[in-house]
């Protein structure tokens, strides 16, 4: 899955709000170089004045494009983009003023010198501000790509995805080469061996390469086609079953198979982009204010049981009261989950004598009855059930508040896909993947059809992946209740 781009005013709100202080800022040094250094906000006209301009400005921000592809422009087209933006936001002032017929009242002059200024202070300021995000940008907040390309291609591909000097939203990660070597080619093959100092690997087409984007992390994917080659038809379509976005510029476009859903650019190349789902930038703007309202109150709660929960998992196994375990995320990106501690402290090293009890096929997740691994199970009731006190907050589902922490981190949503362990992400197939395009979620689609119930992995898969494939915010908030009554009535859960 991935988002359609943001407007440049919902992408850049740093910009914007130095737009604003600029245009402030230039306002009252007009006034001081035209009336001496007294306080503007004391006259009405000077004021009445200010406020058009805001007012003004907000509009021009809104429904103008001043601030796409902000951060790839060169000085020049930057010192253009502050004109226009300055011109339109005097030409709406002058066009209201007069409609209210307030025009006479105007110092034209004030005007003039607020323009020239804020052309100076704000083109000053975006390039400082520029010049900081790339130079402090890490890889982590960036989007990982695969080139996939011929050997002679590599570097032309390389020098036009990320060229000198100009910022990019994503690095290139990995190499795959679709002729496999360089073709006895010792130049391309000094230069692809030059990569590995960038810490970009190169693998050929074959089982290694696709482990590298089965397992791996990746985002995305940009196919460069050699015109004396045949377009990997087979690739295109594992990549596709895996959910990972596709960038491809040749014989694909015609291929029904593989529908153009966005255009859009990288570096100097624009690009036909695939992806299994786009998303708006208002819908995810929704969801991340959903996951972080949530994530707050649920943080606050993992606080309050913190107090109750902790002497009675410490009195039973002395040990850490959370526990921390390696999940993968969104298009295998690796993360820290924390839970609420359930299990003795060598549950991972009892688990692969337990496998044969596995309710799960194949070992794709790892369920079953009576697991001895939790803490207190020893203790069982009159029906036979254990009854201690890792099962009493396995049941009630206590053990995934501490997860609200992941969320505020943006690592997890409150709605998702369950984030599977390293060991099991290893034995995922292409169609597996598929249910890692989206960010892993507290509940789910499969979570609220019957959660540890499901036995078979394949299901799990499919409810994922209907999940992402007709995910609304509606969804989301349909999933969040039906989970509350699941947890309430405590059905499915292990």
């Amino acid at each position: 899955m991935t988002r359609k781009h943001l407007k440049g005013w919902r992408k850049h709100g740093d910009f914007i709000v130095f737009d604003i202080l600029c245009l402030q800022l230039s306002f009252v040094l007009s006034y001081w170089l035209n009336h001496g250094f007294d306080n503007p906000y004391a006259s009405f006209a000077y004021k009445f004045q200010d406020l058009v301009l805001i007012m003004c400005q907000l509009l021009v921000i809104l429904f103008g494009n001043g601030y796409k592809g902000i951060l790839r422009r060169k000085r020049f087209d930057e010192v253009v983009a502050v004109v226009r933006y300055i011109a339109e936001i005097l030409l709406a002032a002058m066009a209201f003023l007069f409609l209210v017929h307030s025009s006479s009242v105007v110092s034209r002059l004030q005007y003039g010198t607020t323009a020239v200024f804020f052309i100076f202070l704000s083109f000053t300021v975006r390039s400082c501000h520029k010049r900081y995000l790339i130079n402090n940008m890490s890889r982590r907040s960036k989007r990982s790509v695969v080139l996939v390309t011929s050997a002679g291609l590599v570097q032309e591909a390389l020098d036009n995805l990320q060229p000198e000097g100009s910022y990019q939203d994503f690095f290139i990660s990995s190499v795959i080469l679709l002729d496999g070597e360089a073709g006895g080619n010792t130049e391309t093959k000094e230069d692809l061996l030059k990569l590995q100092d960038e810490n970009i690997t190169v693998v050929p087409l074959n089982d290694a390469g696709m482990e590298k984007i089965t397992r791996g992390w990746v985002d995305e994917v940009f196919i460069l086609q050699p015109n004396n080659m045949p377009f990997p038809a087979a690739l295109m379509e594992d990549l596709m079953t895996m959910g990972i976005t596709v960038n491809y510029t040749s014989e694909a476009i015609s291929d029904s198979r593989w529908p153009v859903t966005d255009i859009r650019k990288m570096g100097h190349y624009k690009v036909l982009t695939n992806s299994n789902r786009f998303a708006s930038a208002g819908e995810l703007t929704m969801k991340r204010i959903m996951d972080i309202a949530g994530g707050l109150a649920g943080t606050i709660i993992t606080g309050i049981l913190f107090l109750f929960l902790a002497p009675a998992i410490y009195r039973k196994s002395p040990g850490p009261i959370f526990f921390a375990q390696e999940r993968v995320g969104r298009n295998g990106r690796k993360f820290k989950m924390y839970k609420f501690r359930s299990m003795y402290m060598d549950a991972e090293e009892r688990k692969a004598a337990l496998m044969a009890e596995n309710k799960v096929q194949d070992g794709m997740m790892f369920k079953m009855d009576d697991d001895p691994r939790i803490i207190g199970s020893e203790k069982k009731g009159k029906d036979g059930k254990p009854k201690g006190i890792g099962n009493f907050i396995r049941n009630t589902s206590l053990d995934e508040f501490p997860q609200f922490i992941n969320i505020l981190l943006g690592q997890m949503s409150l709605v998702g896909t369950r984030p599977p362990t390293v060991d099991e992400w290893e034995k995922y197939s292409p169609a597996h993947r598929a249910r890692m395009s989206f960010k892993p979620g507290l509940t789910g689609m499969w979570q609220v059809s019957g959660r540890s119930e499901i036995t078979d992995f394949d299901e799990v898969v499919r409810l994922d992946c209907e999940y992402i494939d007709n995910w609304t915010i509606w969804l989301d908030i349909k999933i969040l209740l039906k989970t509350a009554i699941v947890v309430f009535k405590r059905k499915g859960a292990a």
